[in-house]
């Protein structure tokens, strides 16, 4: 308890020293690895065979955060980074569609290096995962939602260029492990029949982002 009430009190006292605060927003692609969803959507005859998922595809990733400043080379900030992805299929004449999103809160900590009109960012961080699929199956007017609960880590590299003033130009590169358990329906997960398996939205991903930082 008394470590805690330290940290608490280092990181406000650097609140004030240093009181610099920024925000960032971005939009960027994620290169991603979700295996049983994979091998359900192949081996469960969704997928044709000219069309398979392959190990690592693509989804849409939007972000907003916060950062304060806490120390001369420290900042701690707060990310929501959404993701989307979604597959449509005709495999039997109809029309079968798989969508899944992910909300992402994370508390990222940040080593920062400054510049004449630059800086960079190097961190990581924890946060929860509200993770969803949405699925349509062919020949059925109703879809079914699934939802799910779990964490992930994120590891990050940063940078930010001067546009002028205080708007600066940003990239950022992440990488990402997804715990995100097993999305249900009342109680009920995806089955994949072909392995007997639940299907989930547990996940590896390396992604890239542009957007812009104002920095108060």
């Amino acid at each position: 308890m008394k470590k805690l009430f330290i940290l608490l009190n280092i990181i406000f006292m650097g609140a004030i020293v240093f009181p610099q605060i920024s925000v960032r927003g971005g939009m960027g692609i994620n290169f991603i690895s979700t295996p049983t969803l994979r091998d359900y959507l192949n081996d469960g005859h969704f997928a044709p065979i000219n069309n398979q998922v392959a190990t690592f595809n693509t989804a849409i990733n939007f972000s907003g955060e916060v950062d304060f400043r806490a120390a001369q080379s420290y900042e701690l900030g707060v990310e929501v980074a959404y993701l989307y992805n979604s597959f449509t299929y005709s495999p039997s004449g109809g029309r079968y569609e798989l969508s899944y999103s992910n909300v992402m809160p994370t508390i990222v900590n940040y080593y920062v290096i400054d510049g004449q009109g630059y800086n960079f960012k190097f961190g990581g961080g924890l946060g929860l995962r509200f993770a969803s699929i949405n699925e349509l199956r062919e020949f059925t007017q109703n879809s079914n939602n699934y939802s799910s609960v779990g964490f992930g880590i994120l590891l990050r590299a940063m940078g930010n260029t001067s546009l002028g003033g205080n708007v600066y130009a940003n990239i950022t590169g992440d990488i990402r492990y997804d715990l995100n358990g097993t999305p249900k329906n009342n109680g009920n997960p995806i089955l994949d029949p072909t392995f007997g398996n639940n299907v989930n939205l547990n996940s590896l991903s390396v992604g890239i982002s542009l957007g812009i930082t104002y920095i108060f």
